[in-house]
């Protein structure tokens, strides 16, 4: 998450060999269709490359403790966004919020704050580290306007710019933003918590907040499509996966193209991302091989504007098939 269309102009050679005096000629004054042809050439040619354009990578990182450390993620040098999956449990009553990072720590006893050294060395090199809030096990839901105020201020103060907090999960380290990956409970109100959130960040002096959301693709997403429509979000990355009917199959674009089309033109996001299994495994269905993403996918999504690049899942199934590393120049 290419190749600008190159555009050959063959002319017509005359059949016989021009005396020398006319090659004078020719080389001093070029023919007229000569010359438009080769400013048709050049006018296309900016047009292609001013219509599509680069983009970057996103990964998941947290649910395997055999994925590497956060520093080592970043420190690869393929991705620009790596998301801390998971903050998976919210939203009850009196209970609060639990991160779940698998094999990495154990945020009960407070190891989790270790990471704290590596997010800062995430962002020195400039790769924006942000929160992902629910994933595929459910435990969470928002019933209310209150449950959506009361996450947004848990967030704010324990991983964001907040000062509130003197127990934060991840140590003093501030994230760049929250990820909206959710999956199951009610959908009403995460278009409340991206607005307390946004608000936050934009307080003077603040740290501004950045919001991605991982809708599925079958358009409006079930689960976040509401908050999509708050326009408040910078980065979309829509899961073309375990969905036949919107991602890529056996050689065939057209079912993920007619998705693309309607989640570039249905919600406003700055970026679109293409999300993908980063392996075959990581997913049932809808992994793309390199060479097929590179020739048959890329080229067609980066017409669009809002092309943003590709989203892996995850960081465990990127290091068994070494896919970010094998696309990144295309992307």
């Amino acid at each position: 998450m290419q190749v600008a269309t190159a555009f050959d102009i063959q002319s017509k050679q005359q059949s016989q060999i021009p005396s020398a005096t006319q090659e004078q000629a020719a080389m001093a004054i070029p023919s007229s269709s000569f010359t438009m042809a080769c400013l048709l050439a050049a006018i296309l040619l900016f047009s292609s490359a001013s219509q599509s354009h680069g983009g970057s990578i996103a990964i998941y990182w947290g649910q395997n403790g055999n994925e590497g450390t956060l520093a080592e993620t970043c420190g690869t040098g393929n991705y620009a966004f790596v998301n801390i999956a998971f903050l998976c449990s919210f939203g009850a009553p009196g209970e609060t919020p639990q991160l779940n990072l698998a094999g990495h720590c154990d945020p009960y006893s407070d190891a989790c704050t270790n990471l704290t050294a590596d997010i800062n060395a995430c962002q020195s090199q400039g790769v924006k580290v942000m929160l992902s809030i629910g994933g595929g096990a459910g435990g969470y839901s928002l019933d209310s306007e209150k449950d959506a105020a009361d996450l947004a201020l848990y967030i704010w103060d324990n991983f964001l710019g907040g000062t509130g907090s003197s127990k934060r999960p991840l140590g003093d380290a501030v994230l760049d933003g929250v990820d909206f990956d959710i999956e199951g409970g009610n959908p009403d109100y995460y278009g409340a918590l991206a607005a307390h959130l946004k608000s936050y960040g934009g307080k003077a002096g603040k740290k501004e907040v950045y919001l991605s959301a991982a809708p599925q693709c079958p358009f409006p997403d079930q689960w976040v499509g509401k908050a999509l429509d708050t326009g408040l979000f910078d980065y979309v990355w829509v899961q073309f996966y375990n969905n036949p009917p919107c991602q890529y199959a056996q050689g065939s674009t057209t079912n993920l193209m007619d998705s693309w089309k309607q989640w570039t033109s249905g919600i406003h996001a700055k970026y679109i991302f293409l999300g993908l299994p980063a392996a075959p495994a990581a997913a049932g269905s809808g992994f793309i091989p390199a060479a097929s993403l590179e020739s048959q996918v890329l080229p067609a999504l980066k017409g669009s504007s809002k092309y943003g690049g590709v989203m892996l899942w995850s960081k465990f199934y990127d290091d068994q098939d070494g896919y970010s590393s094998a696309i990144k120049n295309s992307v």
